[in-house]
């Protein structure tokens, strides 16, 4: 990751480019760098911005989603945001779907590419044996079409997470807090026009969540990839940044 993370009042963040806000939210898993690909593309036209999720830092009994969305809503207060694109991957689409539905003020459009909210396949279904690498390794090509794409260097960065005891109780709890908080009765009343970024192949949020989600958003256009699992940003970036930027075209005329 070549971008400055800048410190400010408690927060962490990535701010690159000037212009209207693309405000990017990672997954569970996810790190600052998933985002690369679009930060690079799209900072030329636009204030990209990052804010590091406090996924291991919030206190056992209010870890879940729910205080993530309240997280955000702090941040874009603290940083004076207005008119804002949101942009999801993963547990990062259901972070932005809560913010999104209490603060539609402030969101111009919303994007979600692999968001859980609705139904995921967290890991692979089956509860991470930390001492195995041989295991986490498989679990991260789980989350990819082609399995290149989980480098040592990924494999790494998520052993390290899950053999972190007080990490690992708190990936669980924020699991479990996004399957109770489904929201398949609540996203009829967001508003906004929504674009989903999907992989045709992805395993932890399959093709049909994304049907799903269509089906229940009011303005929504569903965007399919090829050869693509979990995170289309970071297996086909090229495609993803297509999609994105015909959608944020759109939304200027």
């Amino acid at each position: 990751m070549e971008f400055e993370i800048k410190e400010e009042n408690g927060f962490k963040f990535i701010d690159e480019g000037e212009g209207e806000i693309l405000l990017l939210l990672h997954g569970l898993m996810g790190a600052l760098s998933n985002w690369t690909g679009v930060v690079n593309e799209f900072k030329k036209d636009y204030r990209v911005i990052i804010p590091l999720l406090p996924l291991y830092d919030l206190p056992l009994l209010t870890t879940g989603v729910k205080t993530l969305a309240k997280f955000v809503n702090k941040f874009v207060k603290y940083k004076k945001l207005q008119n804002i694109t949101v942009l999801g991957n993963s547990l990062g689409g259901h972070v932005g779907l809560i913010y999104t539905l209490s603060h539609q003020e402030d969101v111009k459009a919303l994007v979600l590419t692999g968001s859980s909210g609705l139904y995921e396949n967290a890991f692979g279904g089956s509860f991470p044996r930390r001492e195995s690498y041989e295991f986490i390794k498989e679990k991260v090509e789980f989350t990819f079409f082609d399995p290149a794409i989980a480098t040592k260097e990924l494999v790494d960065e998520v052993y390290q997470i899950v053999n972190d005891r007080v990490k690992v109780i708190r990936i669980l709890a924020m699991a479990k807090s996004a399957i109770r908080h489904n929201m398949s009765k609540d996203i009829h009343r967001i508003k906004v026009p929504v674009c989903l970024i999907w992989g045709k192949n992805d395993k932890i949020t399959p093709p049909d969540v994304a049907i799903e989600f269509n089906e229940l958003l009011p303005d929504c256009k569903l965007n399919w990839i090829d050869q693509c699992g979990h995170a289309p940003m970071m297996e086909q970036p090229q495609k993803f940044n297509a999609h994105l930027k015909e959608f944020l075209d759109k939304l200027k005329e």
